[in-house]
């Protein structure tokens, strides 16, 4: 089988490529900024100038500046490739912590009170109910970044003035006090491979490593763990970073990173995560390639009605399965010949060709 990874080639992307090589016949690394969408006459995905190969498996990831084209790539893919573990939608939905917290909101998600508001007039209406201190974020943006905190109405009107000079739609979300700590879980498939606690420098209440949190040993309970796979489902999304606050309340959720960075979690944990990604990658292509095998040889078998009725002849390309020096024909060619072991055969064979002819 072939595999194909398309990233902005960070260094967690160029590990889990390499961890491909273990799993699959033939592994591609491409980047993502290679990448050309072409509509029209010649659609299609082109890297480097060239139409892009066909692949059983295509992991595509990137950051949410390149939101649009992933979502495009991931779009012109879909019913071509025989499986990608994050469909076109979720570029969309988890580059967006608005679209996020909807979708949240959608499958009763637990997360922050979380407010968004049309203009900055409502806005500082808003400010007026809330309770401090607040956060306050644009949308787009990971590591961190783009997350501003205010402890009364004057530091909050003050970000609120400079957020509208700026002309972008921002969210107000609840403070939740853990102490400069949350929980990073990485969700592959319906189970969490590794986490980790972060815990935010003096001084900053941003927890992320890239905002330089610290990640300690964590054991999940049962509750979080349910938590961050319930949350990677509702987003669609095989492979994904789910971000917990341990609330007094509950844990609630208050982010996810389709594109999460591994060396912290690693390092923590001492998960070969990449490995843990590229195995369960493989067993799904897998699981999907044969599944459509099986459909192609239902639909050849129903197109030659093999049904006991009409006596046709029929030719398809297929590949041949051998146990040991013995070739074990496809269940169509069995049916079709109408071949048994209380009859005898002629068998002729040359190189390449094999006849069976039942003797009369």
């Amino acid at each position: 089988m072939k595999a194909a990874l398309i990233s902005l080639g960070s260094k967690s992307s160029l590990l889990t490529g390499e961890a491909l090589k273990k799993y699959f016949e033939v592994v591609e690394v491409l980047e993502l900024k290679k990448i050309e969408i072409r509509l029209g006459k010649e659609s299609g995905i082109f890297y480097e100038g060239k139409a892009l190969e066909s692949y059983d498996c295509i992991y595509v990831k990137g950051s949410f500046r390149y939101a649009n084209l992933l979502c495009s790539i991931a779009s012109m893919l879909e019913g071509k490739v025989s499986y990608m573990p994050l469909p076109a939608s979720t570029f969309t939905t988890v580059h967006n912590k608005l679209l996020t917290h909807l979708i949240l909101q959608q499958h009763n998600i637990p997360m922050p009170r979380t407010y968004l508001s049309s203009t900055t007039e409502t806005a500082k209406e808003l400010l007026k109910r809330v309770s401090y201190p607040i956060v306050m974020k644009f949308p787009e943006g990971t590591q961190g970044k783009g997350v501003m905190f205010a402890d009364s109405i004057s530091s909050a009107s003050s970000l609120l003035d400079a957020l509208g000079a700026l002309n972008q739609p921002f969210i107000i979300q609840e403070y939740i006090d853990t102490s400069g700590t949350d929980i990073r879980a990485l969700v592959v498939g319906d189970k969490v491979v590794a986490a980790m606690k972060r815990k935010a420098q003096t001084e900053e209440k941003r927890a992320n490593i890239h905002a330089g949190g610290k990640g300690v040993q964590v054991q999940l309970s049962r509750e979080i763990i349910g938590l961050a796979i319930a949350t990677a489902k509702a987003l669609k999304a095989d492979i994904c970073g789910v971000d917990i606050l341990e609330g007094p309340t509950g844990p609630l959720v208050i982010e996810a990173n389709i594109s999460p960075g591994l060396q912290g979690l690693m390092e923590v944990t001492g998960i070969d995560i990449p490995d843990q990604i590229a195995r369960f990658l493989h067993t799904k292509t897998e699981e999907n390639v044969d599944a459509g095998k099986k459909m192609a040889t239902t639909k050849v078998m129903k197109e030659l009605r093999l049904d006991g009725g009409e006596e046709i002849s029929q030719e398809i390309i297929t590949g041949l399965q051998f146990r040991g020096e013995r070739i074990l024909l496809p269940e169509w060619v069995a049916r079709m010949s109408r071949l048994t072991e209380q009859k005898e055969y002629v068998v002729r064979a040359k190189k390449g060709k094999v006849e069976i002819e039942e003797m009369k």
